[in-house]
């Protein structure tokens, strides 16, 4: 996840770069920066928040069987008694971000109203590739689909079959598709909304205002340190995936053994290359950083492609795109009432609970780069490309890997129990010629994906922290890139994945009230839009231009055929309302 941090907001404030792009942070120049006061600490936000997340982390250190015992008990918990509230809550974010699209409310911009896009298409599409996926990707593309081959989804279908295979496709695809892509556009919505078009600052508080009154700082900062907390758990659960996977790959080529103790020694040296990128400016390179990421995974899922089983591979992308299609109603509302709860709970509920955590890092980012774009545009990009993407992606590396299994070409289900999921996409890779490039090509993939994603993550927390500035003090963001090293080891310590996954439930569970808050906020908000911003733009300059040669408001003047004539052009009329 790649994260440049907002630019400094005003009313009145405009692009800091064209329509071909710039840098996404540091956009401003030298001196404008050395002019920016320093920022300012919210003490309460920030000590409440540190003192939460160490004494988390010192909690998975020393005690850590009592960290994971207290994990899993209050885990069976929250499923047995709001797993339903993850179900619901999701697919009412894709049937909001799908209304506002689809209504008068899509032409309205997120920014002035006549004001144009910052990035060009093609980097903000890199940039969105980037932004929520990562080393989720490779960690599950290959794991995923085998592990729902072996034990079919919710136990529909016989492990091992073909009809498993297909089922278990049509999942991943569900858990990498319109639904994590609905919650963070609408944080990045409602975000983007209150930055670029009402000049508020960059705190997820924001985005609950008016609902939250601005004289209510004690809420205002709950919700602060609500996400804060939220973030680090977010960025951690990742970066303990990508420290198992980097310690698998290291063993099955490099004779390096697989155990916490190299986990966490990965962890440390992922978060010194991460904390150093976020003090030393290489963010600004965010938007190259995110292209050659683009560039390298289309490489490696080329490279499956044309060497694996490619008509196969064609036929799974187009049964499981039906499928998906087909079946999603059914798949987001399955609550495991007649059974399959436990099955729910370590797959779609980790991942609604996992999205839901990045949802205040990954919708500030979302929202920073999508300056000028209008609602529809940005959900058609936000919530499709990302999509499409998914289901090229599982169905050539899922595709390729259940087919080699089920036409006994390749044990890489036996793989998938022997070095675990974090071992899967290495297995895969063995079947394939030149396997010492593409595990290296792996590895610098999770490498890049990460530390452009964890220093950035450290900046928005520092930006939290320290009352929505986007240029927070440097000591600040590598206090913030240590907490999500320590947490990271701690849950690793804890238990490995299955606690980072129970984690990160519980973690993202109060958080759920924040985004139905801003989604209610949010609706509210653009329904006291002024009609005329509503409008197709030219036939809103019409209409500007016709009202601003009437000589009184009121009174008798000019009129076209066709215009609407109004009292105020900022005021809905009364039969649209």
């Amino acid at each position: 996840m790649e994260h440049p941090g907002p630019e400094p907001v005003s009313p009145s404030s405009s692009p800091s770069a064209g329509p071909t792009g710039g840098p996404p942070a540091g956009a401003a120049s030298t001196a404008a920066r050395e002019a920016t006061p320093p920022p300012r600490t919210d003490r309460v936000v920030f000590g409440v928040s540190l003192a939460l997340v160490v004494a988390f982390a010192l909690w998975g250190v020393l005690a850590s069987d009592s960290l994971s015992n207290a994990v899993s008990a209050a885990f069976g918990t929250v499923i047995t008694n709001a797993g339903w509230v993850f179900v619901v809550t999701s697919s009412g974010f894709v049937a909001l971000a799908g209304f506002l699209a689809l209504s008068r409310y899509g032409r309205i911009r997120l920014g002035k109203d006549d004001e144009r896009p910052e990035f060009s298409t093609g980097s903000w599409i890199s940039m969105l590739f980037a932004a929520g996926m990562g080393i989720g990707l490779l960690f599950w593309g290959v794991a995923e689909p085998l592990s729902h081959l072996a034990t079919a989804p919710l136990g529909l279908e016989e492990g091992g079959t073909p009809e498993a295979a297909r089922l278990g496709l049509q999942y991943t695809i569900f858990h990498w598709g319109l639904h994590p892509w609905a919650m963070y556009a609408v944080m990045a919505m409602a975000l983007a909304y209150g930055v670029f078009r009402k000049g508020r600052p960059s705190l997820v508080s924001s985005a609950v205002v008016p609902l939250v009154s601005e004289k209510r700082t004690g809420i205002r900062r709950a919700v602060d340190i609500l996400a804060i907390f939220t973030t680090v758990f977010g960025a951690a659960t990742s970066l303990g995936l990508g420290a198992l996977q980097v310690n698998s790959g290291l063993a099955a080529n490099y004779g390096v053994p697989r155990n916490n103790g190299v986990a966490v020694a990965i962890i440390a040296g992922l978060a010194l290359l991460y904390v150093l990128s976020a003090v030393s400016g290489v963010h600004k390179g965010i938007k190259l950083i995110s292209n050659t990421n683009v560039v390298l995974a289309a490489l490696l899922v080329a490279f499956i492609f044309v060497l694996g089983p490619t008509t196969h591979v064609f036929n799974t992308i187009t049964d499981a795109t039906g499928d998906y299609l087909t079946a999603l109603p059914a798949m987001s509302l399955a609550s495991g009432a007649w059974g399959g709860q436990e099955w729910l709970a370590g797959w779609t509920l980790f991942y609604w609970a996992w999205w839901m955590s990045w949802t205040p890092f990954v919708g500030t980012f979302i929202a920073r780069i999508s300056r000028g774009r209008t609602i529809r545009q940005f959900v058609m990009f936000v919530m499709i490309i990302p999509t499409m993407v998914s289901i090229v992606w599982f169905g050539v590396l899922g595709g390729t890997a259940t087919h080699l299994e089920l036409t006994d070409q390749a044990e890489l289900s036996q793989a998938l129990l022997d070095d675990g999921t974090e071992g899967a996409l290495f297995a895969l890779l063995g079947e394939f010629p030149v396997v010492t490039l593409t595990v290296l090509l792996v590895m610098v993939l999770i490498t890049l994906f990460f530390v452009s994603s964890a220093d950035s993550a450290s900046m928005v927390l520092g930006m939290l922290s320290q009352r929505g500035t986007t240029s927070p003090a440097r000591a600040v963001v590598i206090l913030w890139g240590m907490c999500i090293a320590a947490v990271a080891a701690a849950l690793t310590l804890a238990g490995g994945l299955e606690v980072i996954q129970s984690a990160t439930i519980l973690v993202a569970t109060p958080f759920v009230v924040v985004l139905i808050a801003i989604c209610v906020n949010l609706v509210r908000e653009l329904r006291q839009e002024p009609y005329t911003s509503t409008l197709d733009p030219q036939v809103r300059r019409a209409v500007v231009a016709h009202l601003h040669d009437m000589p009184h408001a009121n009174g008798p003047g000019p009129t076209s055929p066709g215009v609407p004539v109004v009292a105020d052009p900022d005021r809905e009329p009364a039969g649209q309302q």
